[in-house]
C-alpha cells in the first residue's frame, strides 16, 4: 500500500489498467479450459486493483473535505 499511495494519480490510473488487462488475460485462459500457471494469481490482481481503487477513493474524498471545509 505504501508504494500505491506514493504513486501519483495518472501512474495509479495506468497502473490499474496494467492489471485489469493482466486480469482479462488470465480470465480468458481460464475460461477456454486451460489451467492457469497460478492459480492465485487472479485472487491477487483482483486485490491488487481493490487496493489500488482504494487509494483513489481515499484521495478523492480528502480532496471533497478539503473544499468543503
Amino acid at each position: 500500500m505504501k508504494d500505491l499511495r506514493a504513486l501519483s494519480e495518472e501512474d495509479l490510473r495506468r497502473r490499474i489498467a496494467e492489471i485489469e488487462n493482466d486480469l482479462l488475460r488470465e480470465r480468458g485462459i481460464a475460461a477456454m479450459g486451460g489451467a492457469p500457471p497460478s492459480p492465485g494469481r487472479m485472487r491477487a490482481l483482483r486485490t491488487n486493483v481493490a487496493r489500488a481503487l482504494t487509494v483513489l477513493s481515499e484521495r478523492s474524498n480528502a480532496l471533497a473535505a478539503a473544499r468543503s471545509s
